[in-house]
């Protein structure tokens, strides 16, 4: 997914999905607080084959762990008839949302921040440091 957005929350806490994020994202997805105090929005293919490659793992204690902090902290969510989706308070609060949001695309998902958070958290990012780091993965 691709593209940076601006909206609102509502009081009720719904909110705009773009629309070539729901073309991707389908009807029906998943809302996780899973890295990085943003909201991530998986499809349901993205999701289930995430928590399958964590439920290949060996049951050790710390997958037990994980699939239940995954568990906890997502919500399957549906694209409304004016294209909105309702955030539970919950993954609001942890990703620091109140009223306006930034919804990017971030690879095969897309990403809800609080905008002052996401501003911090590229001001942190050094140039030099992502162009090698991409020159050696794939650029």
């Amino acid at each position: 997914m691709l593209g940076k957005h601006r909206h609102n929350v509502d009081t009720k806490g719904r909110m705009f999905v773009p629309a070539k994020f729901r073309a991707e994202l389908g009807e029906a997805f998943v809302a996780a607080a899973v890295m990085d105090h943003c909201i991530c929005l998986y499809s349901a293919e993205e999701w289930g084959a995430r928590m399958a490659k964590l439920s290949d793992q060996p049951m050790t204690e710390k997958v037990r762990k994980l699939s239940r902090l995954l568990g906890s902290r997502s919500d399957e969510v549906s694209i409304d008839a004016q294209g909105r989706i309702n955030l539970n308070k919950e993954l609001l609060a942890y990703a620091g949302i109140e009223k306006e949001v930034l919804v990017i695309g971030a690879g095969t998902r897309a990403e809800i921040w609080n905008p002052t958070m996401y501003e911090q958290a590229m001001a942190e990012i050094d140039d030099d440091e992502i162009e090698a780091a991409l020159a050696e993965a794939m650029f």
